[in-house]
C-alpha cells in the first residue's frame, strides 16, 4: 500500500496515500482494533449536518472566510449524501468523548474542502471552529436520534397501529376464548384483544413523541466543558437555524450546557422508552405465536401468512417467523438499553465518557424497531381466523359458568364447571341438568357474545 506522511501535535504518522482522513484518524485506527464495528451511517451524516451548520454560522459571523465556509458545507453535503462512507473506519469502542470520530470527520471535510478550494483548510482551526468533541458528539447523538424517530420509527409505529386497528375492525364480531395464566377464561372479541395491542403501540409512539422536545435541545455551543470557550455566543443559534431549515425539525441550543455535556439523561430516557416499546412488541409477537400454534395440537385460533418452509427435515412445517424475528429484536433492544443505562452513569464531572456506545446503541435500537414494525404490521394484516375451531372450543369452555355466579352461586357453578370439563361436554348441557334454569335463560346467560360486554347491557 502506498503511504503518505501526515503530522499532528504528536508528530509524524504514515497514512494510506489515498485516504481522505489524516493523522488523528490513523492514530485511532491503530489504537482501537477492537470490534471492527463502525459508528452507524446516520450518526456520521448527523455529525456532517452539524459541521455544515457550524461552517454556515461561522461564515455568517465573519469568523470563517466565506469561501472556506462554502467549501466545508459542500464537503459535508457529500458525506450527508452517503459518499465517502469508507473514510470513517474508527471503531465504536474508542475514546469515550468520541473525539476520534469528531476529528475523523474534521479531517475528511478539510481534505475535501481543500481539494475543492485549491488551498489549505485546517481540520481544527476551520472545520472545528467554535466547537469541541464534547459538545458536537452529544449534539450528533440528539440529531441522529431525532431524525431516526421522526423519519423512520414513528411512521413505522403509526403503520403498525393502523394495521392492528384495521384488523380489529374486520374481526369485531368474532368471539374467542380469553386466557389468563395461559388457561381458559371468559370470552372476548378479537377487536377487544387487538385493541389492547393497538393501545400498547399508540402509547409507545406517544411516549417517544413526548421526549422529542428534549431530544432537540443540543449541547452545541458549550464547547469544552460548558462555558462556551472559543465559540461566538451567536454560533449555536445560527447553527440550529441552519439545521432546522435542512431537517424540518426544531433544534435549539440547550438550556444548560453543563447538564447537556456532563449527562446523557435524555438519551437514557429515549433508550428506556425504546425498551418499553420492545416489551410491548414482544408481548404482541408472543400472542401471535400462541394463537397460531398447532395447527392440530395447539391453540390454532389463527393462521399466519406462510412465508417460508419451517424445517430442513420436517416437510410441510411452517413457522411464525416474523413474530420470532420481532421477539429477537425486542430482546436485543432490551440488552442495548442495559448498556446505555450503564453509559448514562458515566458522566464524570463535566463530561460523559461513553458517548460512542450511546450513539451506536440508540441508533441500532431505532433501526431494528423501525425495520421490524412494518413486517409485524403485514403479518397482522394477513392472518386468517379459524372460527370453526374457536367456536368448538368456546362452546366447551367451562369458565362460561362464571356468568351464573349471581344466579346460582359460586360453589354450585364450580361443580357444574368441573363436571362439564371432566365429561368434555358443553357447559350449556350440564348447566341445564343441574342449575334449575330453563334452556332459554341459560342460552341468554351463557351467550359468549353477550358475555364480551361484561356488565353492560348495550
Amino acid at each position: 500500500m502506498k503511504m503518505r506522511t501526515e503530522r499532528d501535535s504528536m508528530g509524524d504518522i504514515q497514512v494510506p496515500a489515498d485516504a481522505l482522513y489524516g493523522a488523528q484518524t490513523q492514530r485511532a485506527i491503530n489504537n482501537f482494533p477492537i470490534s471492527g464495528q463502525h459508528l452507524p451511517g446516520p450518526f456520521i451524516r448527523a455529525l456532517a449536518k452539524i459541521k455544515a451548520a457550524c461552517a454556515h454560522a461561522n461564515g455568517e459571523l465573519r469568523r470563517l472566510e466565506q469561501d472556506k465556509a462554502d467549501a466545508i458545507i459542500k464537503a459535508a453535503e457529500e458525506v450527508i449524501a452517503g459518499r465517502h462512507a469508507d473514510a470513517f473506519p474508527i471503531d465504536v469502542y474508542q475514546t469515550g468523548s468520541g473525539t476520534s470520530t469528531n476529528m475523523n470527520l474534521n479531517e475528511v471535510l478539510a481534505h475535501l474542502a481543500a481539494a475543492s478550494l485549491g488551498r489549505e483548510v485546517a481540520a481544527n482551526d476551520d472545520v472545528n471552529m467554535g466547537q469541541s468533541s464534547n459538545d458536537v458528539i452529544p449534539s450528533a447523538i440528539h440529531v441522529s436520534a431525532a431524525l431516526g424517530l421522526s423519519r423512520e420509527l414513528l411512521p413505522a409505529l403509526h403503520r403498525l397501529e393502523q394495521a392492528i386497528l384495521t384488523k380489529a375492525e374486520q374481526l369485531q364480531d368474532q368471539v374467542k376464548t380469553g386466557r389468563t395464566h395461559l388457561m381458559d377464561a371468559m370470552p372476548l372479541r378479537f377487536d377487544q384483544e387487538l385493541g389492547g395491542w393497538a393501545t400498547q403501540v399508540r402509547h409507545g409512539r406517544e411516549r417517544l413523541e413526548g421526549l422529542q422536545s428534549r431530544l432537540q435541545q443540543l449541547a452545541l455551543g458549550g464547547t469544552a466543558i460548558g462555558t462556551g470557550i472559543n465559540a461566538d455566543p451567536r454560533q449555536a443559534e445560527l447553527a440550529c437555524d441552519y439545521l432546522n431549515r435542512h431537517t424540518s425539525l426544531d433544534f435549539c441550543p440547550a438550556d444548560d450546557y453543563f447538564y447537556s455535556l456532563s449527562s446523557q439523561d435524555t438519551a437514557v430516557e429515549l433508550s428506556g422508552q425504546l425498551k418499553t416499546l420492545a416489551v410491548a412488541l414482544m408481548k404482541i409477537a408472543n400472542d401471535l405465536r400462541w394463537m397460531n400454534s398447532g395447527p392440530l395440537t395447539g391453540l390454532a385460533e389463527i393462521q399466519l401468512p406462510a412465508l417460508q418452509p419451517g424445517s430442513s427435515i420436517m416437510p410441510g412445517k411452517v413457522n411464525p417467523v416474523i413474530p420470532e424475528a420481532v421477539a429477537m429484536v425486542s430482546a436485543q433492544v432490551i440488552g442495548l438499553d442495559t448498556a446505555i443505562t450503564v453509559a448514562g452513569q458515566s458522566g464524570n464531572f463535566q463530561l460523559n465518557v461513553m458517548l460512542p456506545l450511546v450513539a451506536n446503541n440508540l441508533l441500532t435500537m431505532i433501526r431494528l424497531q423501525a425495520n421490524s414494525c412494518p413486517l409485524l404490521a403485514d403479518t397482522i394484516a394477513g392472518f386468517t381466523v379459524n372460527q370453526e375451531h374457536i367456536d368448538q372450543s368456546l362452546a366447551k369452555n367451562p369458565i362460561l359458568v362464571t356468568a351464573l355466579n349471581p344466579v346460582i352461586g359460586y360453589a354450585r357453578a364450580a361443580e357444574i364447571a368441573k363436571q362439564a370439563y371432566a365429561e368434555r361436554r358443553p357447559i350449556l348441557e350440564v348447566a341445564l341438568e343441574h342449575s334449575g334454569l330453563s334452556e332459554e335463560e341459560l342460552r341468554q346467560l351463557l351467550d359468549p357474545a353477550i358475555l364480551t360486554r361484561g356488565s353492560r347491557q348495550d
